[in-house]
């Protein structure tokens, strides 16, 4: 499998885990700060960006597998992360694994399957039922917009990495943790960031106030100036 890497810096180790749907690059402001310090590693994942592309319908725990042998690869032990949206998930599952990362920054980390509402489960019979009939029409008019841009495969994989909720996972993590959210973001709120929080034991929370989802892009001097005080908290 070709994975595309960007190293950059020397010293200690720090490995990047992107969002899904984006790539190494959308972590270009905490690189550049970061690899003064570091040694910075940052890669797409499987699937995405110019790596190749999954040979099957990966779960959570499959990318957190890969990760764990990727970095072993790569001769990388017990590196810092940072992490964000689905980087969080595929971090707090390797993280209830075992010690495969010292400290981890996760920012708008997702994994956490908030209650169903009727409107939700209405919405879901609907298409079930359309994609019996037209199936072509539901799957090009239901879901997310970033379900509809997915390849057969990939929204397979999409569905196990969306259900699946972190919580019991999270609670089996031991190392140092500090959850980061944007005061308004919609796609992993502070709710999701405060249960996180309450899940794993003496982690940290910080709310970064006006910026959203991508709250390391929206503030990037503030997070790399939090990240970087959490990593020196020895």
């Amino acid at each position: 499998m070709n994975i595309s890497v960007l190293r950059k810096g020397a010293g200690r180790d720090l490995v990047f885990l992107h969002g899904y749907l984006a790539t190494k690059e959308s972590f270009y402001p905490q690189i550049e700060y970061f690899s003064r310090f570091y040694r910075v590693t940052a890669f797409d994942f499987p699937g995405f960006g110019k790596s190749d592309p999954i040979p099957a319908a990966w779960s959570v725990g499959d990318y957190a597998d890969w990760t764990g042998e990727f970095l072993k690869a790569e001769g990388i032990e017990f590196p810092l992360v940072i992490a964000h949206s689905f980087g969080g998930r595929v971090a707090v599952k390797c993280l209830s694994r075992e010690d495969m990362f010292d400290r981890a920054v996760l920012c708008g980390c997702a994994g956490i399957v908030e209650r169903r509402t009727f409107s939700y489960r209405a919405h879901v019979r609907m298409y079930r039922l359309v994609r019996k009939i037209a199936p072509r029409f539901a799957e090009s008019h239901f879901g997310s917009a970033e379900y509809r841009t997915l390849s057969p495969l990939m929204r397979e994989s999409y569905k196990k990495i969306v259900n699946e909720d972190l919580r019991e996972d999270a609670k089996k993590i031991a190392r140092p943790v500090l959850f980061v959210t944007g005061e308004k973001d919609t796609a992993a709120p502070v709710s999701s960031a405060k249960i996180y929080n309450a899940c794993v034991k003496g982690s940290g929370l910080k709310i970064m106030e006006g910026c959203g989802h991508f709250a390391h892009l929206d503030d990037p001097l503030a997070f790399n100036l939090a990240a970087e005080e959490f990593f020196n908290d020895v």
